[in-house]
């Protein structure tokens, strides 16, 4: 913007220069041209009464002192009888002749300048009367003297305006573009989560008004998100209390062992509603820092949910590469992702149903999280509509993985597995991170129908359990 309101008025202050400046120059021409003439006509006519009085002698004396005190222009007088005087020029000229025969005097354009004619009659020649000419010549040199000069001085007049109107408009398109720059920054940061940025209220009445707007936007948006965070908090809170029930109610029982399985499962969903209030309090932040090692959380929530896949004679395969993949998402939206897309699994897919999760390196950076079953797929034509599910489940699971993707810079695609079944992909975007060292290829193999493996069983089950608990914050105990 600020480029086009510099060449707007070099634009503008160059065809008016031009508009004036040319029509100047040709001007200055023309007095030039008429000076030289006029210059030429006075010492011609200066001449004539001399050629009518003087005799031949006198007035060839008078004509070579003028030709002296003035080399340019040049005087000849051509006389009656065909005598030249001063300056030797052509006496068969047009113009000579026109003014000898007529008796008059003119002004003729020939090769290399302009002839200034004045005709002086009466004069006696061998007993008749006859007509003298008075010829003075201006060369073009002459004709053109100092408007080069004077066309150069203009151009350079005219060059400094435009320079002085390209200052004058550069800091206009500065005080118009610096507070329209801050603006386009102050609405990036809103639009990247950075609720505290405002726009400054400088600038034209008009750009004022519109940081004015866009400030109580970014105020208003606060607002609204501080009343859904604390409403969802209040709502989460509201739970503690049936939960509180709950639990007195489970160390009723009589059964220890059941009394445990449940209290342990009222822990679960306390900690859970516990991490939603402190989810929803949290403030926003200005986002693009936030990210995580998609192929350590893949292989701690797999972990994690292989006991289950077990007990339920599922063929559960887990493809990670050997180096560390940082992606544009945090551990627990990234761990929220994968739980959701491994519970579509289990909850949708009848027991025994075999399943596998793959991630792969993208072109662009980033990664690729493939979840694939050989169930029965998508029932339904858009599973990705929020709040909508065919299943008889709440409708939110495909549209947390969808919103998670985007926000990282990716996409989830829906399709077919190679088996018939349903297969999830899932795009994330890269982050930056330090280079870590690499880490081992882990493929697992399919774990074996009825084994079911707790985590003091296996050391390896054990140290993926406990890297999850540090990157997460959940708890992930045997049996959960």
């Amino acid at each position: 913007m600020r480029l086009r309101i510099i060449l707007l008025a070099v634009a503008i202050s160059s065809m008016i220069l031009v508009s004036f400046l040319v029509p100047l120059a040709l001007l200055l021409r023309t007095f030039q041209e008429d000076r030289a003439i006029s210059a030429a006509t006075v010492q011609a006519q200066l001449l004539a009464p001399l050629v009518a009085t003087l005799d031949r002698h006198d007035l060839e004396g008078a004509v070579k002192l003028m030709n002296a005190q003035q080399p340019s222009p040049r005087v000849t007088v051509f006389l009656p009888d065909g005598t030249q005087l001063g300056e030797q020029a052509t006496s068969s000229s047009l113009g000579v002749q026109l003014a000898s025969r007529k008796s008059e005097s003119l002004t003729d354009s020939v090769h290399g300048g302009t002839e200034v004619l004045v005709a002086v009659s009466g004069l006696a020649h061998n007993g008749t009367n006859g007509t003298a000419v008075i010829r003075t010549f201006v060369p073009s040199a002459q004709l053109t003297h100092g408007v080069l000069r004077a066309w150069l001085v203009l151009g350079g007049v005219g060059l400094g305006l435009v320079a002085v109107s390209v200052i004058v408009s550069a800091q206009l398109a500065r005080s118009l573009v610096r507070p329209l720059r801050a603006l386009a920054q102050a609405s990036e940061a809103l639009a990247a989560g950075d609720l505290s940025a405002r726009a400054p209220f400088e600038g034209a009445p008009e750009i004022r008004k519109v940081s004015l707007g866009l400030n109580r936007l970014a105020v208003r948006i606060g607002e609204l998100l501080a009343h859904e965070r604390e409403t969802v908090a209040d709502l989460s809170h509201r739970l503690r209390t049936p939960l509180t029930a709950l639990r007195i109610d489970a160390e009723s029982l009589r059964d220890e062992e059941e009394m445990a399985r449940v209290i342990a499962g009222v822990d679960d969903v306390s900690r859970l509603v516990n991490e939603i209030i402190r989810e929803a309090r949290r403030p926003t932040e200005a986002g693009g820092d936030a990210g995580c090692d998609v192929a350590g959380v893949v292989a701690a929530r797999t972990a994690f949910w292989r006991p289950l896949a077990e007990d339920q004679y599922r063929r559960m395969t887990v493809d990670l590469p050997g180096w560390r993949m940082p992606v544009l998402v945090s551990a627990q939206d990234m761990a929220a992702c994968l739980d959701v897309l491994l519970e579509n699994v289990f909850a949708h897919t009848p027991e025994g149903t075999a399943f596998s999760v793959r991630v792969s390196a993208r072109a662009r950076g980033g990664a690729w999280l493939v979840v694939a079953d050989d169930g029965p797929g998508f029932s339904h034509p858009d599973p990705v509509r929020r709040g909508l599910s065919s299943g008889g489940s709440t409708g939110l699971g495909l549209d947390i993985v969808q919103r998670v993707a985007e926000a990282s810079g990716g996409t989830m695609t829906l399709g077919r597995s190679p088996a018939g079944g349903a297969a999830v992909t899932v795009g994330l975007g890269p982050a930056a991170r330090v280079q870590q060292p690499p880490r081992r290829h882990i493929r697992t193999r399919p774990n074996l129908p009825g084994r079911r493996l707790r985590a003091g069983q296996d050391p390896q089950l054990a140290a993926e359990l406990t890297a999850w608990s540090a990157i997460s914050g959940r708890d992930t105990g045997p049996g959960q």
